[in-house]
């Protein structure tokens, strides 16, 4: 687990994917891959996302794919079986996180009150979903609720775009941001993938300017 969230940190920003449609799965990891942040958080909320993760995981293997937007252990079950090795949910849902964990697979689960960072460590995780970053209170928030719990890290996603993913990225305490301002559907669905890979680079870029 932890090899995984020093390629999260290392990567920086998350790509955060909706698919609806199996064919644009490999374009699309080829334009992550090409613009220089290998990973995808596939959110489990279409019918393509167990197929499309089970794609990007066979032909990228160097690529970090995992399933967001999971909702139940079933949900985690088939993602993890599909190839994913991350998984990610919006809320704080103790069976999904117990099944992850059983299966050795990093989950990481959304959290916006100090209660429910507290159900997480005691359920021992130690790197934290923020969600919805923004709308919650942002990188303020975050520092103020990451004072008493100094073991925890966060991967802030909602409202995290290219104007604020900087300030994010330069407090140590988070060990990415989740983001898809540069994976967007309708470019997705309109196959424009190249646009996709030059926002890809431009975030690259970003991790690359503030992390070095």
């Amino acid at each position: 687990m932890e090899n995984i969230y020093e390629r999260f940190e290392k990567t920086g920003i998350i790509p955060v994917v909706v698919l609806d449609d199996v064919d644009d799965a490999l374009p699309l990891a080829g334009a992550l891959m090409r613009g220089g942040l290998p990973c995808a958080e596939v959110t489990f909320r279409t019918d393509a996302a167990e197929e499309s993760i089970r794609i990007m995981a066979s032909e990228y293997p160097d690529m970090l794919v995992g399933a967001g937007t999971v909702l139940t252990p079933s949900q985690a079950e088939r993602a993890i079986n599909a190839g994913a090795g991350f998984i990610v949910s919006p809320g704080l849902n103790p069976d999904v996180v117990k099944y992850c964990m059983a299966r050795g697979v990093p989950i990481t689960p959304g959290v916006m009150t100090p209660t429910e960072m507290e159900m997480a460590m005691g359920l021992g995780l130690s790197v934290l979903k923020f969600f919805p970053a923004e709308p919650a209170g942002g990188l303020a928030m975050i520092k103020a609720v990451a004072a008493p719990y100094t073991q925890l890290r966060f991967m802030p996603t909602g409202g995290i775009n290219a104007k604020n993913v900087r300030d994010y990225l330069a407090y140590d305490r988070i060990i990415a941001c989740g983001g898809s301002w540069m994976v967007k559907k309708d470019l997705i669905n309109q196959g424009r993938f190249a646009e996709v890979e030059r926002l890809v680079a431009e975030a690259a870029a970003i991790v690359k300017e503030i992390r070095g």
